[in-house]
């Protein structure tokens, strides 16, 4: 039989089990406790990364000038290709690239033996014509006579009065023809229709220079214009406004231009005219502008910044592009409510002026709107202005 366990045995053997179960209790617990606190740092954590840390700016509600920037091209007011109109061979330059001329200053000089030739047998049958004339004008008169005298026939009489009438007609040919000749022998001297500065020789001694294209195509040279000439003193600047800023453009509005490669000088310049009409390729208005520039720095075809002074609209506030969202519903911009939170407004865009845009309807004028917002944005974000009363637009 069996040796039966005593109660001392069983006792210690209840207090072991009891023992491991608070233990095991315990354990339980703390594994709860850890966890819990575990996921409650996490759910800080997670928090305090879902604060966005953004800068903001208030919409500027002024009703100040504004400025719109736009690039242009300088042009003279005068700007002329000078041609040929006789043909012959170059015999003398008095003018070369970057001088500075005169109206009717003899820029060069053409030989034309072929022209002269032409005009001295054209001179020769104007003499042979009148000589001819005169003796058919005095035959018609004669026989006008002896018709009143009825000794020749009226049909006789007739012949030679038309043909003195001929003649007359003849010599008057002849006389415009060499008048031609002249004129085009006076285009050997090619001169300056106007002060200001030749920008382009296209022609060397000796060349044969033509009557259709200006000079012979040779190595080095291309037919066309013998000289380019432009003025001084006043240039014209053409710039491409955006329809949506065309309406903003009229004669006498002021302008400011700027040169890259003279940086920190401004020259005045104000608008003068406009093409009028939308040009449909481009969607833009072309305007012209007029610059003084009585010292010379400004060169035709040159690149320059112009910058309009353009009055506001009343009641229509500014925003830097930078705070501007693009997403299906259309543009928004990104407001920060008095609960540190994000809104997303939709807005009614205006004129769009390069570095901002007009909004017209959409934000108030003392609202923070977010700079720079990420695409990631969205709707009831918290976040932590860095610059809760930023610098209100330009």
């Amino acid at each position: 039989m069996p040796e039966t366990s005593s109660p001392a045995s069983r006792s210690t053997l209840r207090l072991w089990l009891l023992a491991t179960a608070i233990l095991a209790v315990l354990g339980v617990i703390y594994g709860l406790t850890s966890r819990h606190q575990a996921f409650a740092a996490l759910q800080e954590r997670s928090s305090e990364a879902a604060v966005l840390n953004v800068a903001t700016t208030h919409p500027n509600a002024n009703e100040d000038s504004g400025y719109l920037q736009l690039p242009g091209t300088l042009e003279a007011l005068n700007e002329a290709s000078l041609y040929a109109r006789s043909q012959g061979y170059l015999r003398r330059l008095h003018t070369d690239i970057g001088q500075h001329v005169k109206a009717g200053q003899l820029l060069a000089q053409i030989d034309t033996p072929e022209l002269d030739e032409q005009l001295r047998q054209a001179e020769a049958d104007l003499a042979t014509s009148r000589a001819n004339e005169e003796l058919a004008r005095s035959t018609a008169a004669r026989w006008e006579q002896l018709l009143e005298q009825k000794l020749v026939a009226r049909q006789a009489a007739e012949e030679k009065v038309a043909d003195a009438r001929a003649k007359r007609a003849a010599l008057e040919a002849q006389a415009a023809n060499v008048a031609r000749l002249r004129q085009l022998q006076g285009f050997r001297r090619i001169v300056a229709p106007f002060d200001g500065l030749v920008t382009a020789r296209n022609v060397d001694v000796g060349q044969l220079v033509t009557a259709a294209g200006g000079t012979t195509a040779t190595s080095g040279s291309s037919a066309g214009a013998l000289f380019r000439i432009a003025s001084l003193g006043q240039l014209r600047v053409f710039v491409q406004v955006p329809q949506a800023q065309s309406a903003i453009i009229r004669p006498g509005l002021p302008a400011r231009l700027d040169l890259p490669e003279r940086p920190g000088e401004h020259y005045a310049a104000k608008v003068v005219r406009s093409a009028g009409a939308i040009d449909p390729q481009s969607r833009a208005l072309r305007v012209e502008l007029s610059v003084a520039d009585p010292q010379g720095h400004l060169l035709p075809g040159a690149y320059a910044q112009i910058t309009f002074n353009v009055p506001r609209t009343a009641g229509v506030t500014r925003l830097p592009v930078s705070t501007l969202i693009f997403r299906g519903q259309g543009p928004m911009v990104a407001v920060v409510t008095k609960e540190r939170r994000i809104a997303l407004r939709a807005v009614k865009l205006g004129r769009d002026f390069g570095t901002e845009y007009e909004v017209a309807d959409g934000v108030g004028s003392d609202e923070d709107i977010v700079l720079n917002p990420p695409d990631s944005i969205w709707e009831g974000q918290p976040v932590q202005a860095a610059q809760p009363h930023g610098q209100p637009a330009r």
